[in-house]
């Protein structure tokens, strides 16, 4: 048996030929019977997320085809609704709101390995009316929440990435560094929205922040949750790429000189101390000034690889300074649900945008992401 669905679809490519960005298309998609340990839910509210754009531009691989499928629905951050529940299904009830929680295939402690409504084979994410998953893929949105769905739909993905990389980054911090010996660690950070709920979780800690953002909008929400902001564009030209950097002596030059402009900014808002928790979700093309602004000590933490997957760095130094660098991907289910609990009570969510896209102008929606006209938290409605 299987249950016929409104959804938009992304179909696979070529095998072996060149990635070609494509686009969704509308139509009627088959999904089996949920499981005994299975739900079967309708989406109601979805946020776009970076993985969802990378799908559609298929790289860095093409997600269907990695999948063995010739069709799949991706969405793997939003809401849902519980419409029926298998007889051994235990974590929700028919009826309740659910947040997705988008590990997929966890290894036998429990993290991801494989990503729900991304590269996980037979899954079916929330740009579809309807949906099944495991029990284990949703955790309970708290009865009267305070906060409205739009939120926990950006907090899905995003912030339960940042409560498990924060976890770690502070929790090694403060191995190699006690409250005594460092009362008021700096974190500053490269990145989006999961670097934005990293940052407020180390205010809450009592850390000092600060985010690196190049609009005036993005620098202006940093601030709004105190949050130091820091203009990307006085170091425009903070790009590292070492061919250049060898080769063409004008990109040299001004490399060099947003280098300088970057690290005084950093040793004149820290006070000479430099940076002790470094928030890295962009990669390659910042590493060498994040190295060199990074404290001893110091942590580097990602769980993303924006604009480069490959770095370079000196162990000989990296030893010598004790530097610690800190690679995770998603959370333990346990980790979503005591970030949940978390949210409730002390109001950490994200911040989302003004407009929801309608089910309707999801094509829209996914241009206006290639334009880079979207916020951090861009919400789409699925269903009612």
């Amino acid at each position: 048996m299987s249950i016929s669905t409104d959804a938009w679809v992304l179909y696979a490519g070529e095998k072996g030929a060149p990635p070609e960005r494509t686009e969704l298309r509308r139509e009627e998609f088959e999904i089996d019977d949920p499981g005994p340990n299975e739900v079967l839910a309708s989406p109601l509210y979805g946020c776009l997320e970076g993985n969802m754009g990378h799908a559609l531009d298929r790289r860095p691989i093409d997600v269907p085809l990695s999948r063995g499928e010739e069709k799949i629905v991706i969405g793997n951050s939003g809401i849902v609704r519980v419409d029926q529940c298998g007889d051994e299904v235990e974590k929700v009830r028919e009826g309740d709101l659910a947040i997705v929680l988008c590990n997929g295939k966890p290894d036998r402690f429990g993290y991801p390995e494989k990503i729900w409504a991304y590269d996980d084979p037979g899954t079916v994410g929330v740009l579809a009316k309807r949906t099944k998953m495991g029990e284990h893929h949703l955790i309970p949105i708290p009865k009267n929440s305070k906060y409205p769905l739009e939120q926990w739909a950006a907090f899905s993905l995003r912030y339960i990435t940042a409560w498990s990389n924060w976890e770690l980054a502070f929790g090694t911090l403060r191995l190699l560094l006690s409250e005594k010996d460092l009362p008021e660690p700096e974190v500053w950070a490269w990145g989006g929205g999961v670097c934005l709920g990293e940052l407020a979780l180390a205010k809450h800690y009592g850390c000092k922040t600060a985010q690196i953002a190049s609009t005036d909008d993005r620098l202006t929400t940093i601030e709004s949750l105190g949050i130091r902001p820091v203009d990307r564009r006085e170091f425009y030209d903070l790009n590292f790429d070492r061919k250049r950097f060898r080769k063409d002596e004008d990109y040299t030059e001004r490399y060099l000189a947003s280098e300088r402009v970057f690290l005084s900014k950093v040793r004149e808002m820290t006070g000479g101390n430099l940076v002790n928790i470094f928030l890295d979700y962009v990669g390659g093309p910042v590493m060498r000034p994040t190295l060199k602004a990074l404290a001893r000590q110091g942590v580097i933490a990602t769980a993303g690889w924006k604009e480069g997957m490959m770095i370079e760095l000196v162990r000989a130094s990296e030893c010598i300074s004790r530097h610690q660098h800190l690679h995770t991907h998603y959370a333990r289910y346990q980790q979503g649900v005591e970030a949940v609990r978390f949210a409730e009570e002390h109001g950490w969510l994200p911040p989302v945008d003004s407009k929801v896209y309608e089910y309707d102008e999801v094509p829209q929606l996914f241009e206006d992401y290639r334009e880079n006209k979207l916020g951090w938290f861009p919400i789409y409605k699925v269903g009612a």
